[in-house]
């Protein structure tokens, strides 16, 4: 996929590359310190500000709707668009993820994602898929948070695909609550950018050298009406949180009242 849409300069491009480079690498070092010597609030409290760091330092501006309070073990379910998704997730509402076994050959990315507790399934193999469910369930069942993209593929921004329902079996079977989340990215001037899309034959390295040369990306994190615990099946769960995801609904401006704020934070080296 070409990169469309204004870009920054060569200079601008490779101080976005160290500066990742320079917080993976820290992330990578620091993760197993962070999950052995931190409580769970302090914990996520440093995923967060990490996560919104890295998105910075990619030139990627972040805005994020007001979110729901939600109680006990979350299934945190949201389209896919990019590898920056996971970025996304963890920047808002950081837990245990679902990806996808090759993730873990990623350069930097793998291992980190590794140690952070996320949870591999080897598509090719759908035999796993039930263990991997299980997985899921008895992660909420102890009151976890985990993060899925149930449409099993990424999709360019424009269109979605559909929720299959198979991962959805293990809040019912944890009586966990369902959180869907539509994850977007936009261009300065408010248009749908393709930029960030990671789909087809695309390699890592050039979805990463479009990223860091364009200029102006904000993604937006749109929390949707929560699901609540035993109220459906998995396909209508899965029929619920993908109408909710794709709904029309937009992130208000950020000028939004005190009590329902939005949050938009500069990507590293913006102009103020």
């Amino acid at each position: 996929m070409a990169g469309t849409g204004p870009s920054v300069g060569p200079g601008r491009q490779m101080l976005r590359g160290v500066s990742c480079a320079a917080l993976l690498l820290a992330g990578v070092a620091l993760t197993p310190v962070v999950r052995t010597c931190c409580g769970p609030a302090l914990r996520e409290r440093l995923v967060r500000r990490w996560a919104r760091l890295l998105i910075g330092s990619l030139g990627v501006g972040l805005r994020v709707g007001p979110a729901p309070r939600t109680d006990g073990g979350v299934l945190l379910v949201a389209n896919h668009v990019s590898w920056l998704d996971i970025l996304l997730v963890a920047a808002v509402r950081p837990g245990r993820m679902l990806a996808k076994t090759e993730v873990r050959a990623w350069p930097l990315i793998g291992p980190l994602a590794a140690r952070a507790g996320t949870l591999f399934l080897d598509r090719d193999r759908l035999r796993a898929l039930p263990g991997v469910v299980d997985e899921i369930a008895a992660a909420l069942r102890r009151g976890e948070r985990v993060a899925v993209f149930p449409e099993g593929s990424t999709w360019c921004g424009r269109r979605g695909g559909r929720f299959r329902p198979a991962v959805f079996e293990a809040a019912v079977r944890a009586g966990a609550t369902v959180q869907p989340v539509a994850l977007s990215y936009r261009l300065a001037d408010g248009s749908t950018a393709t930029v960030a899309a990671f789909v087809g034959e695309d390699g890592l390295l050039a979805s990463l050298r479009r990223v860091v040369a364009a200029r102006g990306l904000v993604a937006e994190v749109a929390f949707r009406a929560p699901i609540p615990a035993g109220t459906a099946d998995r396909r209508e769960l899965a029929a619920a949180a993908q109408a909710a995801v794709f709904g029309t609904a937009r992130i208000p401006a950020p000028a939004a009242p005190a009590d329902h704020p939005v949050r938009v934070e500069r990507p590293l080296g913006a102009a103020a």
